[in-house]
């Protein structure tokens, strides 16, 4: 039996009345960087003690929590900085962020401490950033303590709009750059986000630990590229520890404070939002202008609705409540909004009365990969459409669209950054939602001019843009189609230049520069169409490379471009479901396509009592075809010898059946075959 009390005296009276059996402690527990002191009672007989988490917290008392609350008033505007870590994938921003909240007293110092911002399973399996989060740490330098505001962003190109949404909370960026790799393409995309926001970087070199690593051939880099002084360059080791607290100086010294000023109205913007199950909509919002406290009533300015501030406080990296927020400062806020739909990223809140000029918010993401995205049974679809839409709150580059369909039933169109964003976003409604979908193979949106003065009417606008290729018009209707492009950066050792420039003529991309950043490394741009990239490109380039290159795109616009529509048939009747659209001069890997998705569907689709012809078409024109035989009675089983003129007549009379069969007969296609169809080689 074990008792946990706070006072004292208590604790030694009940003592004192059974003194025989019981022993009075005095232990200390270590919580959140802070040492505890709390009274243990115990038998005996019980050789150690400890005291329980849950005990803890019964007998924990409003006032205890109050203590814990942190004054926000005690950090002005110019003793903050908000500042964000971005870099290239796998240069270290992650493991970087758990040695400053480790140095700052955020999270107790210790071995399991790896990627601790990394919240998400699907971050975890992958090892892979792929949602910002938030931490506040609190600095002390020459005297004063500084409230620091850090957002750890992710690496990788699919989630760059993550990227641009945390540096508009900031006022500067730590541009990590890896010792070995030196500077890789998403390195460069990243610093020109930074550049154009005009906010201060701070360079910093990582993993100086390692055997090859080069930081002089590193700053060299960064100087010719980004015209930085190789003085400003920071060489660390955030593994071991090694100059991390330099940065921290750095930060403090180089990184301006927010303009905001506490005098003016309130006005936050929302920057990221979660929700959460039991307490509704949690939002991340950067105080531009005033003070906000619990109880306070705010409006949001994208719906005109009237919430009243039920909990806010600062992230370390948990959540800590506080009794107020002012001007500069970063937080999170609780306001009883239930819908999902309530809390917009990029929207503006303000006090009740109090109306300010709304913040202009972010740029809404262009979707560069669309997919269908359908309930494996559509006894589910209310379970999935709460699921995306909760998911989308916290993804808010997701464009969703309803979509139908006759096989797979009602479902949506969504669009994606990239591939492996379409990837995650799906493991994530696995993982997250326990939701089972069937995704349709990705898409990119093509546009097409309409030629005719009724189209034109019909559709509302002379240039239409097509997500669906099953809705792809005829080329009869247009006067040309047009493709979207993208600007590809592709950085690599001059050792495989030969190689890389080969597979990107063959994917039809047109070369605008080439430069060579050090005696080793070049980097090539490309105009590529992005239905060429969209799927193997980069683990082609990456094999090609032996993992050394990096790659990263940026939109370029349309161009007109020569498209041909290939649908599959089947008998005759074409599957919408199945609908690809490729350029005219790559005909060859149309076929071969073509033949592929031919295959895969004879082996999923079940026999029938008639034969079934699989085909896949170019309009009139049919480039491969497979054949689903018929399930056959053996109508000659009962003739034992006898004229071979009965044998034809009962031959022919079957034939003739099944081709009456086959020519009324509808071909029932399973989900499972879809599934089966749909998936990558």
């Amino acid at each position: 039996m074990q008792l946990l009390l706070r006072p004292v005296v208590s604790a030694l009276s009940l003592a004192g009345r059974c003194c025989s059996r019981i022993k009075v402690c005095r232990v200390k527990r270590r919580n959140q960087g802070s040492t505890q002191p709390f009274t243990l009672i115990r038998h005996r007989w019980i050789k150690t003690g400890c005291v329980s988490t849950y005990c803890e917290r019964q007998y924990s008392s409003s006032a205890q929590n109050k203590q814990n609350n942190v004054d926000m008033s005690e950090f002005p505007v110019d003793r903050i900085r908000n500042f964000s870590i971005i870099a290239h994938i796998d240069h270290g921003k992650s493991t970087l962020a758990d040695r400053l909240l480790e140095m700052t007293g955020a999270i107790a110092k210790t071995e399991r401490n790896k990627q601790v911002l990394d919240k998400l399973q699907v971050e975890r399996e992958r090892g892979i950033t792929v949602k910002a989060q938030t931490a506040s740490l609190f600095y002390q330098h020459e005297g004063q303590t500084y409230l620091l505001n850090l957002i750890d962003t992710p690496g990788h190109v699919d989630f760059s709009y993550e990227v641009s949404r945390s540096i508009s909370a900031c006022q500067g960026v730590l541009l990590i750059v890896d010792a070995n790799q030196g500077i890789q393409a998403q390195t460069v995309a990243n610093f020109y986000l930074a550049f154009e926001a005009q906010l201060t970087i701070i360079p910093v070199i990582n993993k100086i630990d390692l055997r090859n690593a080069d930081p002089d051939r590193v700053e060299k880099q960064i100087e010719k590229i980004f015209d930085i002084s190789k003085e400003e360059c920071i060489r660390i080791s955030a593994k071991h520890g090694t100059n991390v607290d330099q940065v921290l100086q750095e930060v403090v010294k180089r990184i301006p404070c927010p303009t905001a000023k506490v005098e003016e109205p309130f006005k936050a913007l929302v920057f990221d939002s979660t929700f959460d199950h039991y307490r509704g909509v949690v939002a991340n919002i950067a105080v531009f202008g005033g003070q906000v406290s619990k109880g306070d009533r705010i409006i949001s300015a994208h719906t005109g609705k009237t919430y009243e501030v039920n909990e806010l406080g600062i992230l370390r990296p948990d959540e800590h409540p506080t009794d107020r927020l002012y001007a500069g400062q970063v937080g999170y806020v609780i306001a009883g909004m239930k819908e999902v739909k309530e809390a917009q990223v990029g929207d503006t809140l303000y006090l009740h009365k109090q109306p300010v000029e709304a913040l202009p918010g972010f740029k809404p993401a262009k979707s560069m990969v669309f997919a269908g995205i359908y309930p494996m049974d559509q006894s589910e679809y209310t379970t999935l459409r709460s699921a995306v839409e909760k998911l989308t709150l916290n993804d808010s580059s997701v464009t969703v669209q309803r979509d139908s369909s006759l096989a797979l039933g009602a479902g949506w169109r969504l669009g994606f950054l990239g591939l492996l964003h379409m990837e995650v976003f799906n493991q994530r409604l696995e993982q997250e939602y326990n939701a089972s979908v069937i995704v349709t193979a990705p898409t990119v949106p093509y546009k097409a001019v309409l030629s005719s003065a009724k189209l034109i009417k019909e559709y509302g606008e002379e240039v239409v843009t097509i997500v669906n290729p099953a809705q792809f018009p005829d080329k009869s209707q247009v006067e040309e189609y047009l493709e979207p492009m993208v600007m590809g950066t592709v950085i690599t050792p001059d050792d495989f230049t030969g190689k890389i420039m080969s597979l990107c003529l063959s994917r039809r991309a047109i070369q605008k520069s080439m430069v060579y950043i050090d005696d080793h490394r070049v980097m090539m741009k490309y105009l590529f169409p992005l239905n060429e990239i969209v799927v193997d490109f980069y683990d082609q380039l990456k094999s090609m490379s032996s993992g050394y290159a990096s790659f990263d795109y940026e939109d370029a616009g349309y161009e007109p471009a020569e498209l041909i529509k290939i649908d599959f048939l089947l008998n005759g009747r074409p599957v919408e479901e199945l609908t690809t659209i490729v350029h005219k001069y790559v005909q060859d890997r149309g076929y071969s396509m073509g033949k592929a998705m031919c295959e895969r569907l004879k082996e999923s689709i079940p026999r029938q009592m008639f034969e079934i012809a699989v085909q896949a078409a170019i309009g009139s024109k049919v480039i491969a075809r497979e054949t689903i035989k018929a399930y056959r009675k053996n109508v000659l089983a009962k003739c034992y010898g006898g004229d071979i003129t009965r044998k034809m007549k009962l031959l022919k009379r079957q034939a003739e059946g099944k081709k009456k069969m086959r020519r009324i007969g509808n071909v029932e296609v399973p989900k499972d075959a879809f599934i089966n169809a749909l998936k990558r080689k």
